[in-house]
């Protein structure tokens, strides 16, 4: 269809996707009051935004309110309440009530036996990630979990939000539908369904699309001279169509890819819209151009897997606790397998190209000592203290869910048609799972695996016990078969190898990683160590180009600073491994093998 920006549509500053909110009667029939948020940018600024939240008490005495320590879809313990300051009650007359911290992210309110308090609160809002706020003079982002106190009771009750916008400011857009007439006014059902739709409020770039009736919008925000809005919203909805080929349906009744043009690259998401933040010269280049819209196709497949279709322990949500589950790798990782095979079955990667994701995922994997240590359940398992919290040490104690379970699920994938012989596949394993799990439901691991199984006709439990909780290397050649593939032979590597890497900060360089199993690994050298010399010459000239005038198997000596103290380390430096995982079509792969790799790579 012809593009249209939202610009040009009538009383569009007001609100998107305008809609009379439908409440499921079970909530009808409660009848409960919603909380009342009031959002002003008096002077953005200073990054602050100011929020006004009025309470019903239910008659009580005292209520007690609760923020979130974290938000669904990223698994840190955030602590938002460290940018809440100046909180503050009243009574509806405006007389001030007795308010106190009870915990590090609670207050109890003295009532006054009034049928509401308003509290308010400023918050601190100056993290670029798309998780977090951020308010400057240019836009604002509001997500739920760091901006909005809220009762503490577990009751599903409504929660609005009015926003005050400054003069200069013409729309905010959220996947909230409206409260009503007002602008700015939204609604949510409930709280998870504040916590899950963020608010844009600024002056972005608008367009939309529809696919099979259902309203999309691509919303930029930033420096929309550089980025290609035409060519970048035609792409979003080609994925939007290979997505629901794949899924058979829209779960949604509209959908927002928030698009925060800066520097950097990130994303989350939500059950009807993303935030993505993305280098604002993606679309110059094809290969940032691929990594924007790989990223843009993860957190869009999220609306089914994870979203939806969830590990039971992610609902209903605790918001004051870690919630471990083992299953991230499905979550997670199974996601991460659909980005690339929804840009393939857009038409958007080649096939070289989609070979090159998996061969960089293998790459990754392999060349992570923590392969070997931690299987990747527990690397979902104890994301909370490893994923999101990673140090020097990480890559040789943990590996990435993202990675390894993206490579499950391509195993698991080539498992599923080459015992049904190509009549049925891991598409086939989400679509009965996402029928008997999505919604309410949830599942358990066991339950996960038991569809994988019955899509298969053939038990996989020893595929599962093996690729999941185990740390033995993953087996490629079913998948290597099955599509005539095979690894190329690397024409690099063969040099002299030193296994550490460095960081140069003031003209002097610092080791950062000293890998397990790599030359550097057990010689006494240490993270954080200045590389002062390599034989008696200066380092910081360059380690590589240093290196390179060395055979393996020279023993060099440094003199490392550490903590003000010289030491000299002797090293035997090792031969540089090569890159044996670049995955190339076979030139004897059959007229059969070709097929079925077309067939994976189309979604047919």
């Amino acid at each position: 269809m012809t593009l249209r920006r939202l610009s040009s549509l009538p009383h569009f500053a007001a609100a998107m996707f305008a809609f009379t909110a439908v409440v499921p009667a079970g909530l009808r029939a409660q009848q409960l009051e919603a909380v009342r948020y009031v959002v002003r940018f008096a002077e953005p600024r200073t990054h602050y935004m100011e929020v006004e939240g009025t309470f019903p008490t239910s008659g009580k005495p005292t209520v007690e309110l609760m923020m979130a320590v974290w938000t669904p879809g990223s698994y840190l313990v955030r602590e938002f309440a460290r940018n809440v300051e100046a909180v503050q009650a009243r009574d509806a007359a405006g007389r001030p009530l007795a308010i106190q911290k009870s915990r590090k992210n609670r207050w109890v309110v003295q009532t006054g036996g009034g049928a509401h308090v308003v509290v308010t609160y400023r918050v601190y809002a100056h993290e670029r990630a798309a998780r977090l706020d951020w308010v400057d003079d240019g836009y604002a982002l509001v997500n739920g979990a760091p901006t909005y106190i809220t009762l503490a009771e577990r009751a599903k009750r409504p929660h609005e939000v009015l926003l005050q916008l400054p003069a200069e400011w013409s729309r905010s857009i959220s996947p909230l539908p409206a409260a009503d007439g007002t602008p700015h006014h939204y609604r949510a059902v409930d709280y998870d369904m504040l916590v899950d739709s963020p608010i844009l409020a600024g002056n972005p770039s608008v367009r939309t699309f529809a696919v099979d009736g259902v309203e999309h919008a691509l919303v930029n925000v930033g420096d929309t001279t550089i980025w290609n809005g035409a060519r970048s919203v035609a792409d979003i909805e080609r994925i939007v169509r290979a997505a629901k080929s794949l899924w058979g349906s829209l779960p949604y009744e509209r959908y927002v890819f928030f698009n925060i043009l800066t520097d950097s690259y990130d994303g989350i998401e939500h059950k009807g819209s993303t935030v993505l933040f993305a280098d604002r010269w993606s679309t110059r280049t094809p290969d940032g151009y691929h990594e924007w819209l790989s990223l843009a196709a993860h957190e869009f497949t999220h609306a089914w897997n994870v979203k939806r279709l969830r590990p039971v322990e992610l609902g209903p949500f605790d918001y004051e606790n870690e919630v471990h589950t083992k299953n991230l790798w499905i979550a997670e990782g199974f996601t991460d397998y659909y980005s690339w095979m929804l840009n393939a079955r857009a038409g958007l990667a080649t096939a070289a190209r989609a070979l090159a994701d998996v061969s960089n995922a293998i790459l990754s994997l392999q060349t992570t000592p923590g392969r070997l240590v931690q299987p990747v359940e527990m690397a979902s398992y104890d994301a909370w203290i490893k994923q999101y919290r990673p140090d020097e040490n990480s890559p040789n104690v943990s590996i990435s869910y993202y990675t390894k379970g993206s490579l499950v699920a391509l195993l698991l994938d080539a498992r599923v048609r080459h015992v049904t012989r190509g009549a049925r596949s891991l598409d086939d394993v989400m679509r009965l799972a996402y029928q008997r799990y999505s919604g309410e439901h949830g599942y358990t691991s066991a339950q996960f695996r038991a569809v994988a199984s019955e899509v298969a006709g053939a038990d996989l439990g020893e595929f599962f016990r093996r690729a999941v909780e185990s740390t033995d290397e993953l087996d490629y050649a079913e998948f290597l078969e099955w599509y005539g593939v095979a690894f190329a032979p690397s024409s690099s590597g063969g040099g002299a190898w030193f296994g550490a890497a460095t960081r140069v900060s003031g003209g002097r360089v610092y080791v950062s990683l000293i890998p397990r199993g790599s030359p550097a690994y057990g010689s006494g050298l240490d993270v954080d160590d200045e590389l002062v010399s390599i034989d008696g010459f200066p380092g910081a000239g360059g380690l590589a180009g240093r290196l390179a005038q060395y055979q393996p198997g020279a023993r060099v000596q440094l003199l490392v600073s550490r903590h003000g103290e010289s030491r000299r380390i002797d090293v035997t430096l090792g031969t540089a491994p090569s890159n044996p995982w670049s995955l190339m079509v076979r030139q004897d792969a059959t007229a059969e093998q070709k097929a079925r790799l077309a067939a994976w790579l189309s979604g047919s």
